[in-house]
């Protein structure tokens, strides 16, 4: 039996000592601030980031560079047979196409997965791979599982301002005006391949019920969801920079969804961080897989 590693970068929100309880590995994600670059959780920490984005900085992201995602492959192969390399939705960045063009010299050492995923329902990608390869599954087996449920999952973001999406071009000056005149919270999806305008609400109360109610109707029309049945779905929750709001808002979903269990809140990660700012919950969900619900004995006929 092939032993299997399991590679991610910090997009997933995985921070490099957690990888290392995990037991698996993650490429820090670079960014340039001013003249200079930085890694994500190495000599760059989220307090520190949000410290030079509400200073005004100007930040930069990037993707790992060709030379250090094959040095990490390298290091890894040295006590692995293969590798399972998870990237960042490939609708939200190159580095996954980049990853797949590099997995050619590796002779099929190296499977790189396309499953449209970011932040915490990434790091679910990841927990999936790990959880997996622990059973013998080939890298192979994984990435084909992983892919053919890439969109079995959801994620809406409120935002608390809209000065960054002026800032990065992607709302006009009078839109964003307007906007902060009107008080307005938006709503945005990721549902796969990108970040997309989901709805508007006044006040932050609004936004969570517009949330929740879009992850109801996800689990009930796209998830399949029944009364009666033990829920099927992971759900989760990230922010950026608003860990208070973000516990109020586990509540408030476990309260909303009867019998859901919030597994676990994390920080957004950064590469999406630096587009809409401080302040943001988001909602998010993936559907459990096949051999997952045959070990919990769920049954979805």
């Amino acid at each position: 039996m092939s032993k299997v590693a399991i590679v991610s970068d910090s997009n997933s929100g995985i921070t490099q000592s957690q990888a290392k309880e995990l037991g698996v590995f993650v490429l820090p994600m670079p960014f340039t601030i001013g003249n200079e670059e930085y890694f994500e959780d190495i000599n760059l920490t989220q307090e520190q980031f949000y410290e030079k984005l509400k200073g005004g900085d100007d930040i930069r992201t990037s993707q790992p560079s060709p030379e250090m995602v094959m040095k990490m492959w390298d290091e890894v192969l040295q006590d692995y047979d293969e590798i399972v390399h998870i990237p960042m939705s490939s609708g939200l960045s190159g580095s996954c196409q980049s990853a797949m063009m590099l997995a050619e010299e590796y002779d099929g050492k190296v499977q790189v997965v396309n499953n449209q995923r970011i932040s915490v329902t990434m790091k679910s990608s990841v927990m999936e791979a790990k959880r997996m390869a622990g059973k013998g599954y080939s890298a192979s087996r994984i990435k084909q599982i992983l892919e053919e449920h890439k969109f079995d999952s959801s994620i809406y973001i409120m935002l608390d301002t809209l000065y960054y999406l002026k800032k990065g071009g992607r709302i006009t000056p009078a839109a964003a005006a307007l906007g902060t005149l009107l008080k307005l919270k938006p709503v945005l999806q990721i549902q796969g391949e990108k970040l997309d305008a989901f709805a508007k609400a006044r006040t932050v109360s609004q936004a969570k019920t517009i949330m929740i109610n879009a992850m109801k109707s996800d689990m009930e029309h796209r998830f399949g969801e029944k009364e009666g049945v033990p829920l099927h779905t992971h759900l989760y929750i990230a922010h950026t920079e608003n860990y208070e709001g973000a516990e109020q808002f586990k509540k408030e979903i476990e309260e909303a969804i009867p019998g859901s269990i919030v597994e676990y809140v994390d920080p957004l990660s950064l590469s999406i961080s630096c587009h809409i700012g401080p302040g943001a919950l988001a909602i998010a969900s993936s559907m459990m897989l096949p051999d997952e619900l045959e070990e919990k004995g769920i049954s979805l006929s």
